[in-house]
């Protein structure tokens, strides 16, 4: 075997182990959110629409924010390349915002 110690070596492997440890740190963090989520993205993307006539789903995410698990969407409409993002309440499924974002 040959062991090779350079610096960029040792560096490019940690940054890869940092990495691999953040993925599955994440994945654990969405099986935890999805557990205590209570409303369904299908239900809350019906909820999230039902906000923005017209309206098409660009991206949708489960997260927690303010202390609150919610599912969060990025709606486009016809004729402007603004988004609103939806917010939807994953355990009680009300509106938790609305916000109309510029295109950037």
């Amino acid at each position: 075997m040959i062991m090779i110690n350079r610096p960029s070596t040792v560096l490019a492997t940690a940054v890869l182990a940092v990495s691999l440890a953040a993925c599955v740190s994440e994945k654990q963090n969405d099986a935890e959110l999805k557990a205590q989520a209570k409303v369904s993205e299908t239900d809350a993307r019906q909820t999230a629409l039902a906000k923005v006539p017209n309206g098409t789903i660009k991206e949708a995410e489960l997260e927690k924010e303010h202390g609150k698990i919610i599912w969060s969407f990025d709606v486009a409409t016809p004729d402007t390349k603004d988004i609103t993002e939806v917010n939807v309440d994953a355990v009680t499924g009300g509106i938790v915002s609305v916000e109309h974002e510029a295109a950037k």
